[in-house]
């Protein structure tokens, strides 16, 4: 993939990276406002019928959302692919009768990875992995945002509550892919330059779930995830920490402290190169036993550190390096 250097198409690349940032942080209340200042004024009629057909749409987040195959090739996803540039790696084909629970590490601080590769063509994924419909879940809370929920939609995002997985892993045709940052809110507080840090020893929900709906697991590594931003220095018990991870238990969002270049919010041009390992064939159990999720675990963890090893210095991750599991 040739990235131009010229000044027209890098400046294109900061815009699309600009608005994206925008997306991620701002427009949820910009919508909420726009919502507001309409019903006040003369189109409060559109409000109340718009909000009277978001009740009859309200379970369409847990089943499958709303994707647009028109909104996930938009040029805009280009530029913004070319800005770090972010690669997408495919170690082993995925055969497309099978549904699969594809476990994304790290989470970083604003999962650039897993937007750019699942919620857009930008990176190719439809040709890479022909047959196959990737679903990025999101916290439940953004989908209750109205407007902005039916926009997130339509790249493909889903609700990340059970219910949502469950309806993606139990289709019968297969072709279905449900993308889990599997370390959550909590690991963006970790997401630090030179840090390989993963909350995954005692997250064994997604395990769980994969049993119960026979769905294959496929580990997957964002090599630079973790470069993208600074965060303001919160060791585990300073009270920055404690009042991060308090917020994130009462709002269920992390609220990272970050910068990029300039000191503003653009993160800094770090290639990112997302890997995506071989899958690990999962038989059905409807009842999984504490056994079998611990034995699924301890081979998901096994096969995750393989794939980091074996890509970790094509890179730039020193041959010296290791996965840290917490």
């Amino acid at each position: 993939m040739e990235v131009s250097s010229s000044p027209l198409h890098r400046t294109l690349e900061v815009f699309a990276v600009l608005q994206w940032v925008f997306s991620f942080l701002g427009l949820a209340l910009l919508c909420l406002m726009a919502l507001v200042l309409a019903s006040l004024g003369r189109a409060w009629t559109l409000v109340v019928l718009y909000l009277a057909w978001l009740c009859r749409d309200r379970h369409t987040p847990r089943m499958g959302g709303r994707r647009s195959a028109w909104v996930r090739n938009w040029a805009v996803w280009k530029y913004f692919r070319d800005y770090f540039p972010v690669k997408l790696v495919k170690t082993a084909a995925l055969d497309p009768s099978q549904n699969y629970l594809f476990g994304f590490h790290p989470h970083g601080v604003l999962v650039v990875g897993a937007f750019s590769n699942f919620c857009t063509e930008a990176t190719g994924f439809s040709r890479l992995f022909p047959g196959l419909k990737p679903h990025l879940l999101m916290l439940p809370c953004w989908f209750q945002v109205p407007l902005f929920r039916d926009y997130i939609m339509t790249s493909g995002l889903v609700s990340s509550d059970k219910a949502s997985a469950s309806y993606l892993l139990s289709h019968p045709e297969g072709g279905q892919v449900a993308v889990l940052a599997v370390g959550g809110p909590l690991e963006a507080l970790e997401a630090k330059p030179g840090t390989v840090s993963l909350r995954l020893r005692n997250q064994k929900g997604f395990i769980k779930l994969s049993l119960e709906h026979g769905a294959w697991l496929v580990p997957v590594f964002s090599f630079g995830e973790n470069e993208l931003f600074r965060q303001y220095p919160n060791p585990p018990g300073s009270w920055v920490r404690r009042v991060q991870e308090g917020l994130q238990r009462m709002l269920s969002v992390a609220l990272p402290l970050f910068h990029g270049r300039l000191g503003l919010l653009i993160p800094f041009r770090v290639p990112i190169h997302t890997v995506v390992g071989a899958p690990i064939p999962v038989q059905r159990s409807p009842r999984p036993s504490r056994e079998q999720v611990d034995q699924l675990h301890k081979l998901y963890v096994e096969r995750l550190t393989e794939l980091f090893e074996e890509h970790k210095t094509l890179y730039g991750v020193p041959a010296d390096q290791h996965l840290v599991l917490t």
